[in-house]
């Protein structure tokens, strides 16, 4: 993937956003728990508020010495498999379907970082994949706390 400005690197970013609320909002309708509602609902609200965030962005504000914050990975992702949305998912599936939509947005920023020549447009990508990765430790903490049982 090529990108022609900065401002089309932002685009792209924000036009990710919005596609992944638009995901939790649909899959908010495929739910009966509350719970589970709850949740969608949050994560929709977290990524229209990246949106908002990178609509606001000003890229000469931008520092292309990032540093990445430490942000703790508990791996969990890595053992599950992908799984497809489907009627009436129950808790443990939204946030396993959740936790693997996270990673591989964070899978994809991190390639496009890697890919790209542009400073600027790497350390874009760099935060989004470490925004990415908050939110799958996120996720993954809570999946952790419900559903992981200590021998």
């Amino acid at each position: 993937m090529e990108f022609k400005s900065f401002e089309e690197v932002i685009q792209f970013a924000i036009n990710r956003e919005i596609e992944a609320a638009d995901f939790y909002n649909k899959l908010q309708s495929l739910v009966k728990h509350e719970s589970s509602i709850k949740l969608l609902k949050e994560l929709e609200d977290m990524e229209l508020a990246h949106a908002d965030a990178l609509r606001k962005f000003d890229k000469d504000e931008m520092h292309s010495e990032y540093v990445a914050p430490k942000i703790q990975n508990l791996k969990i992702a890595d053992t599950m498999e992908d799984i497809n949305p489907q009627s009436e998912m129950n808790y443990q599936e939204i946030l396993v379907l959740s936790i693997k939509a996270e990673q591989h947005a964070n899978e994809l920023y991190l390639k496009l970082a890697d890919e790209t020549e542009d400073q600027n447009t790497k350390t874009m990508f760099l935060r989004l994949a470490d925004e990415e990765a908050k939110h799958k430790f996120h996720l993954e903490k809570i999946y952790d706390d419900e559903f992981m049982v200590e021998n």
